[in-house]
């Protein structure tokens, strides 16, 4: 079979990465293919030119290479409808339909089906003006949770401490701050407790769990700085026991893969729920349509199943056919190696070389970085992903570093207490 993958970062290196071992591509004739892609990507697929903006183009690509399977990577072409039209020209295609997709593409949206389908979550107030948004902070008490109500890259969220920050944010993201995704602003009550991610997949009408992560968000050690698209995370997320574990699936991604059913927008892909848990049990924080990043890294590294039957299965509607995903009981962990200036404006060019940071079975990941002649220089924010396995997260925290300090890199940064809670948790020091 031949496939495409769509996206250029970190996430879509490791799905690479995994799907190029699938039998899938087993054959003499099937070939794999990426769009963009990055210098990592191009060690597994050929990389093209295509924007995926370009629905005709994709779709011609497709037909003049026989695409067997289309994985759309990142969450902007799937809430373009992208999914849609390869679906209507009969190609196979792992990620959601534009209406399903709105729930990454639409906090508001997201909130009011979970009011319609009893799913909890925050208290909330959708505002479309800065005069509405003011007048609705009198309902909650701070800090004040602000969400930019469309894609905003990871960074449309503000915590405000006080009220005086909360009407600062709020004028600036109406006055453009996040572009037309914060035309409106979802206000939320704050929420205790510590967050993790669960990540299913489903077909519309099966659901098959993919496993757990945590993530860091914040720029800095110890949780400091402004928010990120992700400085690195682990799985799997121990605080999300198997009890836990059961009651997202019963009372969170079971009411949404059946609520969007029932209103005629079934969902098939990969479901990443954001959690919350609260001393009331879990809630949601909100979803992402596709795989996060950089906790698609940890999930590929500890994949024990074939990428691309599970994702065919997906596209196909024949989830029920496979048996439960199988993760290795080791656990992963990422650390993102940013360029001076994130998440601001980052400082692009500086040159980077690998060494030998995969001589102990770490992997890196490739998010922004080109070729410049022979040279691999950084080109975006978020840099590389650089990931490894252990028998505990303290030891994947170990490796992953000592892969870090291999890397020669200018202009680059990391934190560098990635996974801190879980390790304060299995050596009993505190987090």
């Amino acid at each position: 079979m031949n496939i495409l993958l769509l996206g250029s970062g970190g996430r879509e290196h490791a799905l690479a990465w995994k799907l190029a071992q699938s039998r899938l591509l087993s054959g003499p004739e099937d070939r794999f293919y990426a769009a963009p892609g990055n210098p990592g990507i191009a060690g597994h697929a050929e990389c093209v030119a295509l924007d995926a903006r370009d629905h005709a183009a994709v779709v011609a690509f497709c037909d003049e290479r026989r695409i067997g399977l289309v994985v759309i990577g990142p969450e902007a072409p799937l809430v373009d409808g992208l999914a849609d039209t390869l679906r209507g020209e009969g190609i196979s295609v792992f990620g959601p339909s534009k209406a399903a997709a709105r729930l990454e593409g639409s906090k508001g949206f997201t909130k009011d089906l979970c009011e319609r389908a009893g799913i909890p979550t925050a208290g909330y107030v959708r505002t479309r003006s800065l005069a509405e948004a003011m007048a609705a902070l009198d309902r909650f008490n701070p800090p004040y949770v602000l969400k930019a109500d469309g894609l905003a890259a990871g960074k449309g969220v503000v915590i405000a401490q006080s009220r005086e920050e909360a009407v600062e944010a709020l004028a600036d993201m109406f006055d453009g701050k996040f572009g037309t995704a914060g035309a409106e602003v979802v206000i939320e009550e704050f929420m205790e407790g510590e967050e993790a991610s669960f990540f299913a997949l489903t077909d519309g009408a099966t659901i098959m769990p993919f496993g757990s992560a945590q993530d860091h968000k914040r720029v800095g050690d110890g949780d400091t700085g402004p928010n990120t698209g992700g400085m690195g995370a682990y799985s799997p997320a121990t605080v999300l026991t198997p009890m836990l574990r059961g009651e997202v699936l019963e009372k969170i991604i079971v009411p949404t893969v059946k609520t969007l059913a029932d209103e005629g927008m079934p969902y098939s892909g990969v479901l990443f729920a954001g959690l919350m848990l609260t001393d009331e049990g879990p809630k949601l924080i909100e979803y992402n349509c596709r795989f996060g990043d950089p906790e698609c890294q940890v999930l590929m590294m500890r994949l024990e199943d074939d990428l691309g039957e599970l994702m065919l299965a997906c596209a196909d509607s024949k989830l029920a056919s496979l048996p439960p995903v199988r993760l290795g009981k080791q656990a992963a962990l990422t650390v993102v190696m940013a360029a001076n200036g994130y998440p601001g404006t980052p400082d692009a060019g500086g040159e980077i070389r690998l060494g030998d940071a995969e001589a102990g079975g770490a992997k890196v990941f490739h998010a922004g970085t080109k070729r410049e002649g022979e040279a691999l220089v950084a080109s975006g924010g978020r840099v590389l992903g650089v990931t490894a396995l252990g028998d505990s997260v303290t030891e994947a925290q170990a490796r992953a570093y000592a892969a870090v300090d291999a890397i020669d890199a200018f202009g680059l940064f990391c934190r560098r207490d990635i996974g801190y809670r879980e390790v304060g948790r299995e050596t009993g020091r505190r987090a």
